[in-house]
Formats: structure tokens, sequence, C-alpha cells
């Protein structure tokens, strides 16, 4: 592990953090009343990982592209899946914005607005070779998949 500014993770974390902005002005109808029920650990879970996983990513230049090395096919990879999430957000805003929208899968990914940043971010990880970032994704992991399956679940038991 090197440590250096990523430019990478930079672009990674303002492909998160954009359509997220815009979100803001776009929640799903009945948001709120979810909100509510949302399971502490998990929370607490969720902030800690979204913490280190932005602060890790921008710190190690191993994130960085390596022309030539055989790991490349994670990056591509990972990247992939930043697109996918990127166009989950695109069909999102295009919805009527109900709560079945945000939590909806996208080309077979369960609660995609979750997963498919969760795993890009772990496959950057991998890319990396940074334990470091993989055990924050994983701590992210766990409180924000954990929160949008449990919302998830809310509606299809009401």
């Amino acid at each position: 592990m090197h440590f250096g500014f990523s430019y990478v993770g930079l672009i990674y974390l303002i492909m998160l953090i954009l359509p997220n902005l815009l979100w803001t002005r776009n929640q799903p109808k009945d948001y709120e009343k979810y909100v509510g029920n949302e399971k502490r650990m998990l929370v607490l879970l969720e902030r800690a990982g979204e913490a280190l996983v932005s602060c890790l990513v921008l710190i190690f230049s191993d994130f960085n592209i390596r022309p030539k090395s055989v790991w490349c096919g994670w990056l591509a990879l990972s990247f992939l899946l930043m697109v996918c999430y990127e166009l989950y957000w695109l069909r999102y805003f295009r919805s009527e914005k109900t709560m079945e929208d945000f939590y909806s899968s996208f080309l077979g990914v369960p609660v995609a607005g979750a997963t498919l940043p969760v795993a890009a971010f772990f496959l950057l990880a991998v890319y990396g070779r940074n334990p470091l970032l993989g055990a924050a994704v994983i701590i992210l992991g766990i409180g924000h998949i954990g929160i949008h399956w449990m919302h998830r679940k809310e509606l299809t038991v009401s």
C-alpha cells in the first residue's frame, strides 16, 4: 500500500456523491416514514463505513490506473459497476420516485442503489490490493445494504 492521492478514488466519489445530491431534492414519496425504523447499529456501521471509505479511497495511490497490470480487469469490472450505478440513478430520476423505484433491483442486482457502489468499491480494493479499504467497504456494506434491504422488506410487508 502506497500513500498518495488517488484520482481514481476522487472520480468514484464524484460518481457516488453527485446523484445523491440530486436525490436530496427527489426523495421517494413516504421516505421519511421509513427512515425512523432504521436499526441504530446499521446506521452506525453505514456512517463509519462512509467516512472510512471516503478517506481511504483518496489517500492511497494504489487505486490509480496502472497500465499493463494483470489487476486492471478488477478495475474495469469495478468501473462497470459504477457505470451501472449511474444508470440505476437515471432510471430512478425518470421514474415516479416511489419507494419501490428507490429500492428496486437493476440488471438483476437487488437493492441496486446500495449494492452496486459497495461492490464497485470492494473490487476497487481488490484492484489496489488494499485490505484497509476492503475492510471499510465490508463495514459500509453491512450498514448500507442492510438498511436498504430492511426498507425493501418493509415495502413487501405493507
